[in-house]
């Protein structure tokens, strides 16, 4: 029965994940002699194995009791909770209260509620398929968005409440919505942002939305984070500076080398050759993803995989542009190579389920019915 069970692990899939896991353990190491980043290397090595078992144990479960409505809403509900006791129980990291700090370990729950904001999305556009070009399914599944992005919005934590953004448009788009209903919504969302530029904000408002949107506008201060990074992938060329030889992070010149700049730090000491190899190695990842996500047997299966597809490139995409000095500095860590535990188990635990659903997909339906006439 195990044996069977392995058999319907995408062990491609966990090809494509685990260098992209070394070339952010490397990186840590080559840096680990730092008093500030001394234990990032042992305590990340603990995270990856405890990742790869829940993505085993999940992989072995039957997770179509997802599918029913009143788990999904409850859920939703709890996590709902969590992000708003963490304006009274919260640790204020980076300036944000988005932690609940336990001592030992750390818990972000809006890492866990991105995964469910893809199970709920998946829901609610698989059982609507038919009457799904209705307008008004965009203003009610941007309300499960709106819940998360608001209360993430106003820790205040940007990049987690862009990828909650990023997780409804992606899951709109691709669920069948109406291009002209979603182009019109947008149009008087741009409209009503005009207004309030132009007739509400005050100058120092505009200051900040500037220098979010673009940082390196001012280096000495609000972008100087990005600038430092900038330098370190500039400084890289080709094919890098060596193992252990990144100036930009040894020298305590890029910030966060280990998480939300680990990019950065791994392009100075690998090139370009080595980013690029890392961005092929992703590419292979969300291919892996959609091609799973094709073999669903219902649309709620089709649609979780492709939100998962979505979650992953919403990380990758915000936080590779964030250190190429392309997006705003946001916090945003890249997926399988930052440091931290709570990101790497909800990313396993959503591959977990992927694979969950792939057992009982339309492809393995079919391989149990061709063992059984063979007598296999």
């Amino acid at each position: 029965m195990a044996e069977k069970l392995l058999r319907r692990i995408d062990w491609l899939l966990v090809l494509f994940v685990v260098p992209i896991i070394l070339a952010g353990l490397v990186t840590m190491k080559s840096f680990a002699q730092l008093e500030a980043t001394a234990d990032f290397f042992s305590k990340q090595i603990i995270w990856v194995l405890i990742s790869f078992l829940v993505f085993f144990i999940f992989s072995f479960i039957d997770f179509r009791f997802l599918k029913r409505t009143n788990v999904l809403i409850f859920l939703f509900l709890f996590f709902s909770f969590l992000l708003l006791t963490l304006f009274i129980l919260g640790h204020i990291t980076n300036g944000a209260k988005s932690w609940f700090d336990f001592g030992f370990f750390s818990f972000q729950p809006v890492d866990m509620m991105k995964l469910v904001l893809v199970l709920i999305l998946a829901k609610y556009f698989s059982r609507r398929h038919v009457e799904i070009r209705d307008i008004k399914h965009i203003f009610i599944s941007g309300f499960y968005a709106f819940m998360p992005f608001v209360l993430v919005l106003l820790q205040p934590d940007f990049g987690s409440a862009m990828v909650v953004l990023f997780i409804w448009l992606g899951m709109v788009l691709v669920s069948g919505i109406s291009k002209v209903h979603l182009f019109t919504v947008f149009t008087c969302g741009i409209l009503i942002f005009t207004a309030l530029w132009f007739f509400a904000f005050a100058p120092y408002q505009k200051a900040r939305i500037y220098n979010f949107i673009n940082p390196l506008a001012d280096v000495h201060k609000t972008g100087y984070n990005v600038f430092q990074s900038t330098i370190a992938v500039g400084s890289g060329q080709v094919f890098g500076k060596g193992l252990g030889f990144g100036t930009q992070s040894r020298l305590k010149f890029l910030p966060v080398p280990q998480s939300d700049f680990i990019f950065a730090a791994f392009a100075e000491e690998w090139g370009f050759v080595g980013s690029f190899l890392v961005l092929m190695l992703y590419c292979l990842v969300i291919w892996r993803i959609l091609y799973n996500a094709s073999l669903g047997s219902s649309n709620f299966e089709i649609l979780f995989g492709m939100g998962i597809a979505i979650f992953f490139m919403s990380h990758i995409l915000v936080n590779i542009g964030m250190n190429l000095g392309l997006m705003p500095v946001t916090g945003i860590p890249l997926p399988f190579m930052s440091y931290g535990g709570s990101h790497l188990l909800t990313e396993f635990m959503g591959l977990g389920i992927l694979m969950s659903m792939r057992r009982y997909g339309r492809v393995a339906h079919k391989e149990d019915m061709t063992n059984e006439f063979l007598g296999v």
